[in-house]
This record gives structure tokens, sequence and C-alpha cells, in this order.
């Protein structure tokens, strides 16, 4: 069997499969080309005609399952609500006021935090490079770095009191009266 007949005997039923999983109909339209293309390339694999359409069922629920990791993984790295470093570009202020409270707040850390988060943050070099040259596991690199960042944000909270956006993009802040020297 051809992948075109498989194609235009099981595209709709796969979609609807997709579109009951999946609510964003650019993603499930994603999600069905990424099924198309592992059918083809799997297709060899497939030594019974009569468990195609199990298979093809099974190829499009591990896609969607691994849409929803890709997701899950991407808001974690995204989402860090108040563990971002660098703050929004819309509030240049802001950033001028308490950029040069980053240093001074990076002393407070351990001495790796502060070499981490320099390294990153201040002197751009790629997380997997930072990685790679200290012989880090990347997933490793990733949680230190997220440690760290929160660490650091906790040192800014003694100081200041900040207004987020839902996105976790800084607004605002207020220094708190007394509670702090370094910057």
């Amino acid at each position: 069997m051809t992948i075109e007949a498989i194609w235009s005997e099981y595209q709709t039923s796969l979609k609807a499969f997709i579109r009951s999983k999946v609510s964003n109909p650019d993603d499930a339209e994603d999600l069905l080309q990424d099924i198309l293309v592992k059918t083809y390339t799997s297709l060899p694999s497939l030594h019974e005609r009569s468990k195609l359409k199990p298979w093809l069922f099974q190829i499009a629920n591990n896609a969607i399952i691994d849409f929803y990791r890709r997701k899950r993984f991407d808001s974690n790295d995204s989402d860090e609500v108040g563990t971002e470093l660098w703050l929004d570009e819309e509030s240049p202020s802001v950033v001028q006021d308490l950029s040069k409270c980053i240093l001074p707040f990076l002393h407070g850390l351990s001495e790796s935090e502060a070499e981490l988060l320099k390294a990153i943050e201040i002197d751009g070099v790629s997380q997997k490079d930072y990685a790679e040259t200290h012989d880090i596991n990347y997933s490793t690199l990733k949680s230190r770095l997220k440690k760290s960042r929160q660490n650091l944000m906790g040192l800014f909270n003694q100081c200041c009191k900040f207004s987020l956006d839902s996105q976790g993009n800084l607004l605002e802040y207020e220094r708190r009266d007394g509670h702090c020297s370094k910057c």
C-alpha cells in the first residue's frame, strides 16, 4: 500500500483524533504533518496490513504525547515567573535602575552560582557550551541555573518589592526601606 493511499483513507480520521486531543488548530495541523512524515519513514517496518489503522493511531498518540511534553518543557523554560535575571525590554528605566544591582547581588551568592549566572546571563555563554566546558549534564545545568536565578531573585526581593505582569515581566519595583545596602 502506498503512502498516498494510506493518507487519503486515514487523514480525516487522524485529524479528528488529533483535534479531540489538541485544541489549537495550527498545532493540530503541524502534528498531522509530523505524523505523515513518521508514517512515510516507518512504513517499511509495518509487516501486517491488518494492523495499519492501530499502528497509525499509535503514531498519532505518541506524537500528541511528545507535543505536550515539549510544550510543558518549553513552558517550564519560559514561564519562570520571578526567576528571570533580565527584565522586559519595554521598561528600560527599570532595567537601568536594577542593572547596577546585579553585580553586588551576585557577590551575595555562592561562588559557583555567581560564576554560572555571570557566564550565561552577563557574558552571553550559551547553556550548552557552558555545560560542555564544565563537563556538566545539560539538564543538571538547567536545574542549577534555575536555582541560581531563584536565589538571585530572592536577594532582589529582600531589597525591593516587584510588580509583574501575567507573563512575569517586570512592570515596576519599589525599594523596601532600610532593607538594602547593595545598590
